[in-house]
């Protein structure tokens, strides 16, 4: 099986974020990156079918954010083939455009399973998935939890997961897209004296892309930081004075 991983490089959200002097974008300049989430449960479940099925696993990126680390990474855990796409912007494009870009570099791949994250937190309701698909001409299942080679050549079955937590095993007729939300198990931890060999040692492709269709996304008017409202009020003392003190809060309330 000849797999082929999109790897996104997403704002961390435990950072502080600062909006830029136009008021209508991050200043990313500031900004810390990281992998987005369910990319890296993509990379998981993709090493794990090479694991159990000889696979080959080809990583593309876009060249934005802390990539490098990212892709390093990715070899380190047991990625065949890196690619990464230089950007001619210092922000990545709307989630129609980017999927444009990554089947550039994925037809070449003659891929039987695209596996991708199902939703980063950059983008509305996970368009660059199945916008994919549709890029690549490919059948597409999104919400996958969990992916294995199939009983029949050409075959793969998932496990999609519904509203309510249910979950739906289906035979997925390759090659497809899938949009993966976790992987059959959490992304393994590399150490770090593996990525620095990995440094070393893995090649990064880069492939140049076109794309000349950047329209789609979201227009931002502006951003503003959020602002403290009330603060919580610490109630203070022994049980009967609190409880007394919450007895009255709850009359001014309307609360009996």
């Amino acid at each position: 099986m000849n797999i082929a991983v999109v790897i996104r490089q997403v704002l961390d959200l435990i950072e502080p974020l600062e909006v830029d002097a136009s008021g209508t974008a991050l200043d990313l300049d500031s900004a810390s990156f990281i992998v987005n989430e369910s990319d890296d449960h993509a990379l998981e479940q993709a090493i794990l079918l090479k694991e159990a099925s000889g696979a080959t696993v080809n990583v593309v990126a876009m060249d934005f954010g802390d990539v490098d680390n990212t892709l390093h990474t990715a070899a380190a855990k047991g990625a065949d083939r890196i690619v990464k796409l230089p950007l001619d912007s210092d922000v990545p494009p709307a989630p129609r455009a980017a999927a444009a870009l990554y089947a550039q570099a994925v037809r070449p791949l003659g891929a039987d399973l695209v596996l991708v994250g199902v939703q980063a937190h950059d983008e509305l309701d996970g368009g660059v998935a199945p916008f994919l698909a549709a890029a690549l001409g490919l059948p597409y299942v999104g919400v996958i939890r969990g992916v294995k080679a199939g009983p029949e050549p050409g075959m793969a079955t998932v496990c999609k997961e519904f509203p309510g937590a249910v979950m739906a095993r289906m035979k997925v007729k390759l090659p497809a897209v899938l949009g993966i939300q976790a992987a059959d198990q959490p992304p393994r931890y590399v150490a770090f004296g593996k990525i620095r060999q990995a440094m070393k040692t893995a090649t990064i492709e880069e492939q140049a892309v076109d794309v000349t269709d950047r329209s789609g996304g979201a227009t931002i008017g502006r951003l503003f930081q959020p602002e403290s409202a009330e603060r919580a009020q610490m109630l203070e003392g022994d049980v009967g004075a609190v409880a007394e003190r919450l007895a009255t809060l709850f009359a001014e309330l309307g609360l009996r």
